[in-house]
């Protein structure tokens, strides 16, 4: 397990993080303010908010981290602790795939976000993804304490999802340079994305949030 650990983080962490930054940066338009759902040490949110010109970036989550790089706040886990539309977007870095029900904490995402909501998470439309997914999801999390309940949706799933909420997909981007030759071949491919959504129209426009 150490062995394993420490290689995720000399060939995978890093990297990841960059890459993931830079695509989600581009997303967000400047002076945005945003909400991070399960922040993990912060980062990633961190490098989002240094690229990103007067970005206001907020964190939650369920075990704090005092070395947290940005501000935040613990939670349960179902309930965010801010009054309605407190946020222009919340962020869900692969985390909603450790939640029991991934469509309450994207209630109150909806509840508390002015805007939008931006999801980087997995799609697992075979058993053999679900597999990779599950030994990546081993790799780099059981080190930290972190639930594994290895719960992957399909991208039909997410699609319902979205539709049960009434959000709407604006973009999806599944081909993330998140690992470098040969791991990607097996761990890439697809089992990745990032997808910007908007709230319902009736809601404000979600002027100068790039649709790219």
């Amino acid at each position: 397990m150490r062995i394993l650990g420490y290689l995720h983080h000399s060939l995978v962490f890093k990297r990841r993080i960059a890459v993931l930054a830079q695509r989600l940066s581009a997303l967000l338009r400047p002076g945005c303010t945003l909400l991070d759902v399960g922040c993990g040490d912060g980062a990633l949110a961190a490098l989002i908010r240094d690229a990103v010109p007067a970005l206001q970036v907020q964190g939650v989550e369920v075990h704090a981290r005092p070395d947290c790089s940005i501000a935040c706040r613990l939670f349960d886990g179902e309930r965010l602790p801010f009054p309605d539309r407190s946020f222009d977007g919340c962020l869900f870095v692969d985390v909603l795939h450790h939640t029991e029900n991934p469509l309450t904490i994207l209630r109150e995402a909806c509840r508390v976000s002015r805007e939008f909501i931006l999801i980087k998470d997995h799609l697992s439309e075979t058993s053999a993804d679900y597999w990779v997914l599950r030994l990546m999801d081993w790799v780099g999390n059981s080190p930290h304490g972190v639930p594994l309940p290895y719960r992957y949706l399909s991208r039909a799933q997410w699609e319902g999802l979205y539709r049960e909420l009434g959000i709407e997909p604006v973009s999806t981007e599944t081909h993330l340079p998140l690992y470098p030759a040969p791991f990607s071949l097996l761990f890439g491919r697809g089992l990745h994305f990032i997808s910007l959504l908007r709230k319902p129209r009736r809601e404000p426009a979600l002027a100068g949030v790039s649709a790219a």
